[in-house]
């Protein structure tokens, strides 16, 4: 499936819990400073990580990545306090996309509802980037965390909804992603607080600086 489609025309793709494909041969090259995903990759030592959402618009896709094959990071960030998530398939998918979620007001280890969350969503090798630019398009309902072995990491898992649209960052169009939940990992130990906006590549200009 070609990656260059137009701002504005909807890229249809599903992606699904099927073991990504090796990377074709006119595949286009990862987003500069993003970092590298094999298909060994893993979301959590336990087995049970996973990414699920709904997207509609410039970008249409049914989302559910398994723990296996999905790499996902996760850190405190400092403006707004909170921690930022981020997921990402293992590369060969039909579309190389990076999902980078912003929640404020999250602590170590403390359950919450009611949680906005800011979203980032790129399509790596490309210029397109979709951002909702703050904490109020997007709400977490039900988030739980549980200790992992290593100090300061924890298993966060997470359910929410989006009731308006990220938008494009360069040029035209809308994402909505209408549902979404996950399973992953934070590490509240992580040095730089801010770090995490590397998650959203060099090119994500405002929309990583918002998360």
């Amino acid at each position: 499936m070609s990656m260059g489609v137009a701002l504005g025309n909807p890229v249809r793709a599903e992606q699904s819990s099927t073991p990504a494909n090796p990377i074709a041969p006119n595949a286009p090259p990862a987003a500069a400073g993003a970092p590298a995903v094999t298909a060994s990759a893993a979301c959590l030592p336990s087995g049970d990580g996973y990414f699920r959402a709904h997207v509609a618009g410039a970008l249409e896709a049914v989302i559910d990545w398994p723990n296996s094959g999905t790499r996902c990071e996760g850190e405190t960030k400092a403006s707004p306090p909170g921690v930022r998530l981020s997921f990402q398939r293992a590369a060969g998918a039909a579309q190389d996309l990076l999902f980078v979620f912003g929640l404020t007001g999250v602590t170590e280890g403390k359950p919450g509802r009611a949680i906005g969350a800011n979203l980032t969503i790129i399509i790596q090798g490309t210029d397109r980037i979709f951002g909702t630019l703050g904490d109020k398009r997007c709400t977490v309902d039900s988030l739980a965390q549980r200790p992992l072995p290593a100090a300061g990491t924890y298993r966060l898992e997470a359910r929410g909804f989006c009731t308006q649209p990220a938008h494009a960052v360069r040029g035209t169009g809308d994402v909505l992603v209408s549902t979404f939940e996950f399973a992953g990992l934070v590490n509240y130990g992580a040095s730089g607080t801010d770090a995490g906006a590397s998650h959203a590549n060099a090119g994500a200009g405002a929309a990583a600086t918002s998360l």
